[in-house]
């Protein structure tokens, strides 16, 4: 569902662009959801369409060959990309890495709540797409791959009932800003929302 958890529910009251400026359009957009949902495929058609940064947190949290950044510089990273731009597109969920200040900052926060098997499906066609290769929202030496622990992290940690609790408690603080996408038509009808 669109917007509260309700397939084809009502997208917030609020219009779809932001404040406007010299340098085009003010807006903050957070990208969040489950593995394989699609959360750097929607912030780069945002990034896109709305001429907007976009920076993707996996590329921040991670380095060359599958190695962990240090919390402490990815979060000065992130810091320093919220400081530095007035605009945004931030797709991840990454709570060590600003998540409130994120959230708090958004004017629309994309929540992506695919079905499992869909996740792990759009997973595979991913690891197929780019055997071998890194993909574009990905830090460079990270090649794609779909292994035993993804597949898990897709299907069950992922999703652990604290694990979603915490969602739902984030995504409860912010009514106004929240829209919850369920499938790819919502995904497209957050897109023309947002691009209006």
């Amino acid at each position: 569902g669109i917007n509260g958890g309700e397939s084809g529910g009502p997208l917030p009251a609020s219009t779809g662009l932001g404040l406007l400026c010299a340098g085009g359009i003010v807006m903050k957009i957070a990208v969040l959801g489950y593995s394989g949902a699609g959360k750097s495929t929607l912030a780069r058609a945002l990034s896109s369409a709305l001429t907007l940064p976009c920076l993707h947190l996996d590329q921040v949290h991670w380095l060359p060959g599958w190695t962990e950044r240090a919390q402490e510089e990815s979060r000065q990273i992130v810091e320093e990309f919220l400081e530095q731009n007035t605009s945004w597109i931030i797709d991840g969920n990454y709570s060590g890495l600003c998540l409130e200040e994120r959230l708090e900052q958004a004017d629309h926060i994309a929540f992506l709540n695919f079905p499992r098997l869909r996740c792990l499906w759009r997973a595979w066609r991913r690891s197929a797409l780019y055997r071998g290769r890194t993909r574009e929202d990905m830090a460079e030496g990270c090649t794609e791959k779909l292994d035993l622990e993804f597949v898990l992290w897709i299907l069950r940690d992922g999703r652990a009932p604290a694990r979603r609790s915490r969602f739902r408690a984030l995504l409860r603080c912010y009514p106004d800003k929240v829209v919850v996408c369920k499938n790819n038509r919502d995904v497209s009808r957050f897109i023309s929302f947002v691009t209006q």
